[in-house]
Protein backbone atom coordinates (compact mmCIF):
# COMPACT_ATOMS: atom_id res chain seq x y z
CA UNK A 1 0.00 0.00 0.00
CA UNK A 2 1.24 3.47 -0.93
CA UNK A 3 0.52 6.54 1.19
CA UNK A 4 0.19 9.90 -0.55
CA UNK A 5 0.43 13.20 1.29
CA UNK A 6 -1.11 16.15 -0.55
CA UNK A 7 -0.30 19.81 0.08
CA UNK A 8 -3.03 21.70 -1.74
CA UNK A 9 -3.03 25.38 -2.59
CA UNK A 10 -5.20 27.54 -4.81
CA UNK A 11 -2.94 27.25 -7.86
CA UNK A 12 -0.58 24.33 -7.14
CA UNK A 13 -0.70 20.88 -5.64
CA UNK A 14 2.32 19.02 -4.22
CA UNK A 15 2.31 15.25 -3.62
CA UNK A 16 4.66 12.91 -1.80
CA UNK A 17 4.29 9.12 -1.84
CA UNK A 18 5.80 6.84 0.84
CA UNK A 19 5.54 3.13 1.57
CA UNK A 20 4.65 1.46 4.87
CA UNK A 21 8.25 1.90 6.07
CA UNK A 22 7.98 5.63 5.21
CA UNK A 23 10.51 5.44 2.41
CA UNK A 24 9.92 8.17 -0.16
CA UNK A 25 8.82 6.67 -3.47
CA UNK A 26 7.75 9.70 -5.47
CA UNK A 27 7.37 13.48 -5.38
CA UNK A 28 5.37 15.56 -7.84
CA UNK A 29 4.05 19.08 -8.18
CA UNK A 30 1.35 20.16 -10.62
CA UNK A 31 -0.81 23.15 -11.35
CA UNK A 32 -4.39 22.73 -10.17
CA UNK A 33 -5.50 23.81 -13.64
CA UNK A 34 -4.23 20.48 -15.04
CA UNK A 35 -6.53 17.82 -13.49
CA UNK A 36 -5.67 15.22 -16.14
CA UNK A 37 -2.00 15.11 -15.08
CA UNK A 38 -3.05 14.96 -11.43
CA UNK A 39 -5.39 12.07 -12.18
CA UNK A 40 -2.67 10.25 -14.15
CA UNK A 41 -0.28 10.59 -11.21
CA UNK A 42 -2.74 8.99 -8.80
CA UNK A 43 -3.47 6.20 -11.29
CA UNK A 44 0.22 5.30 -11.08
CA UNK A 45 0.17 5.16 -7.26
CA UNK A 46 -2.51 2.48 -6.96
CA UNK A 47 -3.21 0.92 -4.55
CA UNK A 48 -2.95 3.99 -2.31
CA UNK A 49 -4.36 5.91 0.60
CA UNK A 50 -4.25 9.69 0.47
CA UNK A 51 -4.52 12.56 2.91
CA UNK A 52 -5.22 16.24 2.31
CA UNK A 53 -5.86 19.07 4.73
CA UNK A 54 -9.47 20.23 4.99
CA UNK A 55 -8.88 23.66 3.49
CA UNK A 56 -11.54 25.74 1.75
CA UNK A 57 -10.77 24.35 -1.72
CA UNK A 58 -10.34 20.63 -1.14
CA UNK A 59 -13.70 19.44 -2.46
CA UNK A 60 -12.82 19.33 -6.17
CA UNK A 61 -9.73 17.25 -5.48
CA UNK A 62 -11.57 14.78 -3.27
CA UNK A 63 -14.17 14.21 -5.98
CA UNK A 64 -11.40 13.75 -8.54
CA UNK A 65 -9.34 11.10 -6.76
CA UNK A 66 -11.82 9.44 -4.39
CA UNK A 67 -12.87 6.79 -6.94
CA UNK A 68 -9.22 5.69 -7.23
CA UNK A 69 -8.23 5.70 -3.56
CA UNK A 70 -8.57 2.80 -1.14
CA UNK A 71 -8.99 5.42 1.57
CA UNK A 72 -9.12 9.21 1.50
CA UNK A 73 -8.55 11.12 4.74
CA UNK A 74 -9.29 14.78 5.49
CA UNK A 75 -6.75 16.12 7.99
CA UNK A 76 -7.73 18.66 10.63
CA UNK A 77 -5.47 21.70 9.92
CA UNK A 78 -5.47 23.07 13.48
CA UNK A 79 -4.45 19.75 14.97
CA UNK A 80 -1.52 19.22 12.61
CA UNK A 81 0.68 21.51 14.69
CA UNK A 82 3.88 19.68 13.73
CA UNK A 83 3.54 21.18 10.24
CA UNK A 84 2.42 24.65 11.30
CA UNK A 85 5.18 24.95 13.90
CA UNK A 86 7.97 23.43 11.84
CA UNK A 87 11.05 25.61 11.33
CA UNK A 88 11.69 23.87 8.00
CA UNK A 89 8.37 24.49 6.35
CA UNK A 90 7.79 24.03 2.61
CA UNK A 91 5.15 22.50 0.37
CA UNK A 92 7.36 19.46 -0.27
CA UNK A 93 8.01 18.88 3.42
CA UNK A 94 4.36 19.38 4.34
CA UNK A 95 3.29 16.74 1.82
CA UNK A 96 5.96 14.35 3.14
CA UNK A 97 4.89 14.79 6.78
CA UNK A 98 1.26 14.19 5.82
CA UNK A 99 2.21 11.00 3.99
CA UNK A 100 4.32 9.74 6.91
CA UNK A 101 1.55 10.47 9.42
CA UNK A 102 -0.91 8.62 7.21
CA UNK A 103 1.38 5.59 7.03
CA UNK A 104 1.50 5.62 10.83
CA UNK A 105 -2.30 6.12 11.02
CA UNK A 106 -1.78 9.27 13.10
CA UNK A 107 -3.78 11.78 11.07
CA UNK A 108 -6.28 13.85 13.15
CA UNK A 109 -9.32 13.65 10.93
CA UNK A 110 -11.68 16.48 10.05
CA UNK A 111 -15.39 16.10 9.45
CA UNK A 112 -16.48 16.03 5.82
CA UNK A 113 -20.00 17.42 5.42
CA UNK A 114 -22.46 15.76 3.07
CA UNK A 115 -23.32 17.36 -0.24
CA UNK A 116 -26.67 18.53 1.13
CA UNK A 117 -24.99 20.09 4.14
CA UNK A 118 -22.46 21.87 1.92
CA UNK A 119 -25.28 23.21 -0.26
CA UNK A 120 -27.17 24.32 2.83
CA UNK A 121 -24.12 26.15 4.17
CA UNK A 122 -23.64 27.94 0.86
CA UNK A 123 -27.23 29.24 0.88
CA UNK A 124 -27.25 30.18 4.57
CA UNK A 125 -23.90 31.96 4.45
CA UNK A 126 -24.89 33.76 1.25
CA UNK A 127 -28.05 35.04 2.94
CA UNK A 128 -25.94 36.33 5.81
CA UNK A 129 -23.64 38.06 3.31
CA UNK A 130 -26.58 39.74 1.57
CA UNK A 131 -28.00 40.91 4.90
CA UNK A 132 -24.65 42.52 5.63
CA UNK A 133 -24.53 44.26 2.24
CA UNK A 134 -28.09 45.50 2.71
CA UNK A 135 -27.28 46.93 6.13
CA UNK A 136 -24.09 48.50 4.81
CA UNK A 137 -25.95 50.29 2.00
CA UNK A 138 -28.59 51.58 4.44
CA UNK A 139 -25.96 52.87 6.86
CA UNK A 140 -24.05 54.68 4.13
CA UNK A 141 -27.22 56.38 2.91
CA UNK A 142 -28.04 57.51 6.45
CA UNK A 143 -24.49 58.74 6.94
CA UNK A 144 -24.69 61.02 3.91
CA UNK A 145 -28.06 62.41 4.98
CA UNK A 146 -26.76 62.98 8.50
CA UNK A 147 -24.24 65.45 7.05
CA UNK A 148 -27.25 67.58 6.08
CA UNK A 149 -29.22 66.90 9.26
CA UNK A 150 -31.72 65.24 6.89
CA UNK A 151 -31.96 61.66 8.18
CA UNK A 152 -35.36 60.39 9.32
CA UNK A 153 -36.56 57.21 11.03
CA UNK A 154 -38.96 56.15 8.23
CA UNK A 155 -36.34 56.57 5.49
CA UNK A 156 -36.84 53.12 3.99
CA UNK A 157 -40.62 53.23 3.80
CA UNK A 158 -42.42 54.40 0.64
CA UNK A 159 -42.73 57.90 2.05
CA UNK A 160 -39.10 57.89 3.16
CA UNK A 161 -37.84 56.78 -0.24
CA UNK A 162 -39.84 59.53 -1.94
CA UNK A 163 -38.22 61.98 0.47
CA UNK A 164 -34.79 60.50 -0.33
CA UNK A 165 -35.31 61.26 -4.03
CA UNK A 166 -36.24 64.88 -3.39
CA UNK A 167 -33.94 65.93 -0.53
CA UNK A 168 -31.49 68.67 -1.48
CA UNK A 169 -27.84 67.56 -1.41
CA UNK A 170 -24.70 68.30 -3.43
CA UNK A 171 -24.30 66.78 -6.88
CA UNK A 172 -21.58 64.41 -5.62
CA UNK A 173 -23.72 63.23 -2.71
CA UNK A 174 -26.73 62.83 -5.02
CA UNK A 175 -24.67 60.60 -7.29
CA UNK A 176 -23.58 58.47 -4.31
CA UNK A 177 -27.12 58.32 -2.89
CA UNK A 178 -28.58 57.16 -6.20
CA UNK A 179 -26.03 54.38 -6.54
CA UNK A 180 -26.41 53.31 -2.93
CA UNK A 181 -30.18 53.19 -3.33
CA UNK A 182 -29.77 50.99 -6.40
CA UNK A 183 -27.49 48.68 -4.40
CA UNK A 184 -29.99 48.57 -1.54
CA UNK A 185 -32.89 47.70 -3.87
CA UNK A 186 -30.82 45.06 -5.68
CA UNK A 187 -29.69 43.41 -2.42
CA UNK A 188 -33.28 43.49 -1.14
CA UNK A 189 -34.48 41.61 -4.23
CA UNK A 190 -31.61 39.15 -3.92
CA UNK A 191 -32.44 38.60 -0.26
CA UNK A 192 -36.05 37.79 -1.16
CA UNK A 193 -34.81 35.30 -3.75
CA UNK A 194 -32.45 33.55 -1.32
CA UNK A 195 -35.23 33.35 1.28
CA UNK A 196 -37.46 31.61 -1.26
CA UNK A 197 -34.63 29.26 -2.24
CA UNK A 198 -34.05 28.34 1.41
CA UNK A 199 -37.76 27.63 1.83
CA UNK A 200 -37.63 25.27 -1.16
CA UNK A 201 -34.50 23.69 0.26
CA UNK A 202 -36.18 23.10 3.63
CA UNK A 203 -39.24 21.61 1.93
CA UNK A 204 -37.05 18.90 0.38
CA UNK A 205 -35.33 18.02 3.67
CA UNK A 206 -34.87 14.31 4.52
CA UNK A 207 -36.73 12.99 7.54
CA UNK A 208 -33.93 13.45 10.07
CA UNK A 209 -33.32 17.07 9.03
CA UNK A 210 -37.05 17.87 8.96
CA UNK A 211 -37.42 16.52 12.50
CA UNK A 212 -34.44 18.61 13.66
CA UNK A 213 -35.98 21.75 12.16
CA UNK A 214 -39.34 21.07 13.81
CA UNK A 215 -37.77 20.44 17.21
CA UNK A 216 -35.59 23.58 17.21
CA UNK A 217 -38.46 25.75 16.05
CA UNK A 218 -40.27 25.15 19.38
CA UNK A 219 -37.68 27.11 21.39
CA UNK A 220 -38.87 30.66 22.25
CA UNK A 221 -37.01 33.26 20.21
CA UNK A 222 -35.59 30.69 17.77
CA UNK A 223 -36.82 31.39 14.26
CA UNK A 224 -36.07 30.12 10.73
CA UNK A 225 -32.74 31.98 10.49
CA UNK A 226 -31.39 30.44 13.69
CA UNK A 227 -32.69 27.00 12.71
CA UNK A 228 -31.04 27.22 9.28
CA UNK A 229 -27.69 28.27 10.74
CA UNK A 230 -27.61 25.61 13.47
CA UNK A 231 -28.73 22.79 11.18
CA UNK A 232 -26.33 23.73 8.38
CA UNK A 233 -23.30 24.31 10.60
CA UNK A 234 -23.74 21.32 12.91
CA UNK A 235 -25.04 18.75 10.46
CA UNK A 236 -25.87 15.45 12.15
CA UNK A 237 -25.48 16.11 15.89
CA UNK A 238 -24.91 12.39 16.49
CA UNK A 239 -21.37 12.76 15.21
CA UNK A 240 -20.47 14.54 18.47
CA UNK A 241 -19.81 12.52 21.61
CA UNK A 242 -21.20 15.13 23.98
CA UNK A 243 -22.73 18.59 24.26
CA UNK A 244 -19.36 19.78 25.56
CA UNK A 245 -17.77 18.76 22.27
CA UNK A 246 -20.45 20.66 20.36
CA UNK A 247 -19.71 23.81 22.38
CA UNK A 248 -16.01 23.41 21.59
CA UNK A 249 -16.86 22.97 17.90
CA UNK A 250 -18.89 26.19 17.99
CA UNK A 251 -16.08 28.09 19.74
CA UNK A 252 -18.23 28.72 22.81
CA UNK A 253 -16.11 26.65 25.19
CA UNK A 254 -13.77 28.59 27.52
CA UNK A 255 -10.04 28.29 26.91
CA UNK A 256 -7.67 27.17 29.62
CA UNK A 257 -4.01 27.79 30.42
CA UNK A 258 -2.12 25.64 32.92
CA UNK A 259 1.36 26.30 34.27
CA UNK A 260 3.19 25.15 37.41
CA UNK A 261 0.08 23.40 38.66
CA UNK A 262 -2.06 26.51 38.36
CA UNK A 263 -4.97 26.70 35.97
CA UNK A 264 -6.31 29.95 34.52
CA UNK A 265 -9.59 30.12 32.67
CA UNK A 266 -9.57 32.21 29.50
CA UNK A 267 -12.36 33.58 27.33
CA UNK A 268 -14.15 31.45 24.78
CA UNK A 269 -11.94 30.02 22.04
CA UNK A 270 -13.94 31.59 19.17
CA UNK A 271 -13.02 28.67 16.92
CA UNK A 272 -15.42 27.25 14.37
CA UNK A 273 -18.31 29.09 12.80
CA UNK A 274 -18.51 32.79 13.66
CA UNK A 275 -21.98 32.84 12.11
CA UNK A 276 -23.24 30.17 14.51
CA UNK A 277 -21.85 32.04 17.54
CA UNK A 278 -23.54 35.22 16.37
CA UNK A 279 -26.92 33.59 15.78
CA UNK A 280 -26.82 31.73 19.12
CA UNK A 281 -26.03 34.98 20.93
CA UNK A 282 -28.95 36.74 19.22
CA UNK A 283 -31.23 33.81 20.09
CA UNK A 284 -29.99 33.95 23.69
CA UNK A 285 -31.05 37.60 23.96
CA UNK A 286 -34.49 36.69 22.62
CA UNK A 287 -34.77 33.85 25.12
CA UNK A 288 -33.77 36.11 28.01
CA UNK A 289 -36.30 38.75 26.98
CA UNK A 290 -39.16 36.29 26.45
CA UNK A 291 -38.89 33.85 29.37
CA UNK A 292 -38.68 34.56 33.09
CA UNK A 293 -36.60 31.46 33.84
CA UNK A 294 -33.82 32.33 31.41
CA UNK A 295 -33.98 35.99 32.46
CA UNK A 296 -33.39 34.96 36.08
CA UNK A 297 -30.39 32.85 35.09
CA UNK A 298 -28.99 35.71 33.00
CA UNK A 299 -29.40 38.29 35.75
CA UNK A 300 -27.70 36.00 38.27
CA UNK A 301 -24.75 35.50 35.94
CA UNK A 302 -24.62 39.17 34.99
CA UNK A 303 -24.23 40.22 38.63
CA UNK A 304 -21.08 38.10 38.94
CA UNK A 305 -19.54 38.25 35.45
CA UNK A 306 -21.11 41.18 33.62
CA UNK A 307 -23.73 41.18 30.86
CA UNK A 308 -21.39 40.32 27.97
CA UNK A 309 -20.04 37.17 29.59
CA UNK A 310 -23.48 36.30 30.93
CA UNK A 311 -25.12 36.32 27.49
CA UNK A 312 -22.32 34.14 26.09
CA UNK A 313 -22.96 31.69 28.94
CA UNK A 314 -26.67 31.71 28.05
CA UNK A 315 -25.80 31.06 24.38
CA UNK A 316 -23.66 28.10 25.44
CA UNK A 317 -26.45 26.69 27.63
CA UNK A 318 -28.93 27.22 24.80
CA UNK A 319 -26.69 25.21 22.49
CA UNK A 320 -26.54 22.40 25.06
CA UNK A 321 -30.35 22.43 25.24
CA UNK A 322 -30.51 22.26 21.44
CA UNK A 323 -28.17 19.27 21.39
CA UNK A 324 -30.27 17.42 23.99
CA UNK A 325 -33.44 18.16 22.03
CA UNK A 326 -31.94 17.03 18.73
CA UNK A 327 -30.74 13.77 20.25
CA UNK A 328 -34.00 12.98 22.02
CA UNK A 329 -36.34 14.38 19.37
CA UNK A 330 -38.32 16.12 22.11
CA UNK A 331 -39.77 19.58 21.77
CA UNK A 332 -38.85 22.43 24.07
CA UNK A 333 -40.55 22.22 27.44
CA UNK A 334 -40.38 25.25 29.76
CA UNK A 335 -39.34 24.46 33.30
CA UNK A 336 -42.16 24.39 35.83
CA UNK A 337 -42.44 27.54 37.92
Amino acid sequence: MNYVGIDLHKKTITMCTVDQARNILNRKRFFCSDPQRILAFFEQQRPFQAVVEATASYDWLVKLIEPLADRLVLAHPRKLRIIAESTRKSDTLDAQVLAEFLALDMIPQAYRPTQRQRDHRVLVRHRHYLRGRLTSARNKIRRILANYNADRSDLFTNAGLAYLSSVTVSSADRFALDQLRQQWEQHRQQLKAIEQELMRFAASAPVHEAEARAVLDTIPGVGPVTVDVVVSELGDVRRFRSAKQVCAYAGLAPGQRESAGRTKELGITKEGSRLMRWVLTEAAWQLVNRTSRWRTVFETLAQRRGKKKAIIAIARRLLCVMVAMLRSGRRYQPAAA
